[in-house]
């Protein structure tokens, strides 16, 4: 069984005892997300730079965390503009995404955003005229959507498929000369976001491999092509939520840089993850409210439930479960496979599926963890109506809110 930290354990038995309810709540290890990120960072080798992008958990004291150590945020909506331009450390943004609103980019202009990754043909065209408005200067990065061997491909594939995401590579050249004619955008390089959520390390070497076989061709197509420097290579990167055995992050920044540093004309590589950075930091914690027995199946309904959670759903797992007792017991009584259910009126709000558990009680927790991305923050939270729940931030020396 996963040990909680310590700080996370006290903060969790707090909330409790301080409620008038049973409860449920998110609860971020600051100190264990900073721990992670800086040994991330120092695996990089020269030339490549990490970029965290806040679509996977935006919250102020995750970024306020991340900022000193990451080399900038990825954005894509105005909403998160606002979030980056509110941080207490400034650091360089990138915007990024389909469907941005005109507001959106005056707004990114009007802040300085470091560059504008374009999505497609129109939204070029649209740039130009919102940054000669502005009378700014605007670096961007051409989206490509490439053309990919299937093996490259995942189950959240962004490219190499038919996509809402980026010019097809066909289009390239167009866009190319599209972006240099405009008097008011500058090409900075490429973006490629191919996958998302894989945890097969041999699968990003190849990926990389591909892009970087390609560059070369790219930047080609630019009419000065020693303004471009840059190819963003997006995140993807997985999370095992049921197991130990992790992304091997290590290897894929050793191979990068070796095949970066036997290419004289390699280009700055650009990664922005998001799951990979704040997965691992934070724990929603749900006490148990009933258990029964049903057709012969065992369910652990709890307070709270995917409406405030969501992950497990979105990611088709039955997501790991720490089982905090109320009180000692004895370690004899037998374990068997429970079903872990929210409070919602819908069958599918099933957080996990015939979990082995010992003893389980009515006024005991249960601590999901790698809950810091894309859990609650993508979660239909006003679903039923029922009280949103609390977002704490522990480090040592006591709680940020």
């Amino acid at each position: 069984m996963t040990e909680l930290p310590s700080t996370v354990r006290h903060a969790i038995e707090r909330a409790q005892a301080s409620s008038a309810d049973p409860i449920a709540l998110f609860v971020h290890d600051l100190d264990a997300l900073r721990q992670h990120v800086r040994a991330v960072m120092a695996a990089l080798p020269p030339k490549v730079e990490l970029y965290y992008a806040i679509k996977a958990n935006s919250e102020a004291p995750i970024l306020d965390a991340l900022a000193p150590l990451v080399h900038g945020f990825e954005i894509s909506s105005g909403g998160e503009i606002d979030r980056v331009v509110g941080c207490a450390t400034r650091k360089p943004y990138v915007f990024s995404g389909p469907g941005k609103l005109d507001s959106d980019l005056r707004a990114a202009l009007r802040h300085g955003v470091e560059a504008i990754h374009v999505e497609s043909l129109n939204e070029i065209a649209r740039l130009q005229h919102l940054a000669e408005a502005a009378g700014r200067v605007q670096a961007v990065l051409i989206r490509i959507n490439p053309q990919l061997p299937a093996p490259l491909s995942s189950k959240l594939a962004m490219a190499g498929t038919p996509t809402p995401f980026g010019i097809d590579e066909p289009e390239l050249a167009l866009a190319v000369r599209q972006v240099d004619q405009a008097s008011h955008l500058q090409l900075k390089g490429f973006h490629v976001h191919a996958m998302s959520h894989q945890q097969q390390v041999e699968r990003h070497e190849q990926l990389l491999d591909l892009y970087l076989q390609r560059w070369p061709q790219w930047r080609a197509l630019a009419a000065n092509p020693q303004t471009v420097t840059h190819l963003n290579v997006g995140g993807g990167i997985g999370v095992n939520y049921l197991g130990p055995q992790q992304f091997d992050w290590q290897r894929l920044c050793t191979y990068l840089g070796q095949r970066l540093g036997a290419d004289a004309q390699a280009p700055i590589v650009r990664f922005e993850p998001g799951r990979f950075i704040s997965a691992f930091c934070g724990y929603y914690a749900i006490a148990v409210l009933d258990t029964k027995t049903s057709h012969g199946k065992h369910f652990v309904v709890c307070r709270g439930g995917t409406h405030q959670f969501r992950l497990p759903v979105a990611q088709g797992h039955d997501h790991p479960v720490i089982h905090l007792p109320r009180q000692p017991r004895s370690t004899s009584a037998a374990t068997q496979p429970w079903t872990v259910v929210g409070q919602l009126c819908t069958p599918k709000d099933i957080l996990s599926r015939d979990y082995p558990l010992q003893d389980v009680r009515i006024g005991d927790l249960l601590v999901l963890p790698l809950a810091g991305a894309y859990g609650y923050n993508i979660s239909h939270v006003d679903f039923l109506c029922h009280p949103r729940p609390s977002l704490l931030f522990v480090q040592e020396g006591g709680a940020c809110q």
